[in-house]
């Protein structure tokens, strides 16, 4: 595949992808291969996406670029297969047969590109008696049983964002998916072909650890009841004097030893691996940390390998020092965001551009990719 200039940063460097404009999952695994190098032109449709936040701020659109093609158009199908036959990677997230009907589906671009690596993000996935059904993160990580994981004992499920089903068992599958499948399409007797990301297999594929544990006996099936859930007192949550919280995880002993230390709980704690007392050893730290603000807590176990962080929001993250010191979030053009994870030594990632304005980027893509029908096809909206 011809590579251009553009996104001279990073391993994938050298890489296009094409994105069809959608919302969620989609965008943010297109957004990861933006972050590694990729050159990843968003297709938006006239008029947005529909998600209601201005584009200026939608930072899972950044390190890309944005044409826009009305794909109801009678030149739009045609168009968006130009660009396929000249990238390497295709996302979409539409229901299944929704790009067959539009005539951008995988036969069609295959045709046109037999390397193409067309990408599909779906919650249901393309097959099954869901598949054309609508859902959302919580209807996806409800079914696999990764939602019953979450909370405490007698009480709802707690939601947990929609970073559990959308991003990581939707995205990061979608990317390590495309990614796999475009190894091998690069091979000599390697093919393009279609990848299947289902938020559904991803969410479930998440908790195979737990399934092994379950199968072992060692994790009960039901909810704040088990190590690593909340049940356990040494792996969870204290609320602080101040209304804050702070976050403990001591599970070795020799760490727990520090932790009860240093919270003063030596000598009347009750046997950490007596679960009949758990209830009890919970009160107790419960009790302890209720004694001091979290900025006081902090203080106690800096520096200590007491597997204790205090619990802080989004604005406070980007201020701790040790993110800070690592630049775990930047800044760009006034808005602070995560950086491109992960890290690489001979390849460096950053964010080189902001969110891309839909359509702004319409003259230099039909240049570099060598689409010159793409100019007809509607450049940035009026401001």
């Amino acid at each position: 595949m011809a590579t251009t200039g553009y996104g001279s940063h990073g391993p994938l460097t050298g890489v296009r992808v094409l994105e069809l404009a959608g919302i969620g999952p989609g965008p943010f695994a297109a957004m990861l291969l933006a972050d590694l190098g990729a050159d990843v032109v968003r297709v938006d449709r006239p008029g947005g996406p529909g998600l209601g936040i201005d584009p200026a701020y939608d930072l899972t659109n950044r390190n890309k670029r944005s044409v826009i093609v009305d794909l109801k158009a009678p030149d739009g199908p045609g168009t968006v297969l130009d660009l396929a036959a000249r990238a390497d990677i295709l996302i979409e997230g539409y229901r299944p047969g929704v790009a067959e009907r539009l005539g951008v589906g995988p036969d069609a671009a295959l045709a046109r590109n037999p390397k193409l690596v067309y990408g599909r993000m779906t919650g249901w996935g393309q097959e099954g008696p869901l598949a054309e059904r609508a859902g959302h993160d919580i209807a996806y990580i409800a079914l696999t049983g990764t939602l019953s994981l979450i909370g405490r004992p007698g009480e709802p499920p707690a939601v947990p964002a929609n970073l559990v089903g959308d991003y990581a068992g939707g995205s990061l599958y979608l990317v390590v998916g495309v990614l796999a499948a475009l190894q091998h399409a690069r091979t000599p007797d390697g093919r393009g072909q279609v990848v299947d990301a289902a938020i559904v297999d991803g969410a479930a594929h998440l908790a195979t650890m737990i399934h092994g544990m379950l199968a072992a006996g060692g994790w009960q099936d039901r909810r704040g009841s088990n190590l690593l859930d909340g049940g356990c007192p040494f792996y969870g949550t204290y609320e602080t004097a101040d209304g804050e919280y702070m976050a403990v995880g001591p599970l070795e002993q020799r760490f727990y030893d520090e932790f009860s230390t240093l919270l003063g709980i030596d000598g009347e704690a009750p046997d950490r691996s007596d679960v009949t007392r758990w209830d009890e050893l919970h009160a107790l730290v419960a009790d302890r940390f209720r004694a001091r603000t979290r900025a006081e807590w902090t203080e106690v176990f800096a520096g200590t390998d007491a597997c204790v962080a205090p619990v802080l929001t989004l604005r406070e993250a980007p201020h701790h020092p040790h993110l800070a010191a690592r630049s775990t979030f930047v800044e760009h053009e006034g808005l602070t965001q995560p950086a491109p994870a992960p890290r690489f030594s001979a390849t460096p990632v950053a964010v080189r551009r902001g969110p891309a304005r839909p359509g702004a980027d319409t003259e230099a893509v039909a240049a570099d990719w060598d689409v010159p029908g793409l100019g007809g096809g509607g450049g940035a909206p009026p401001a």
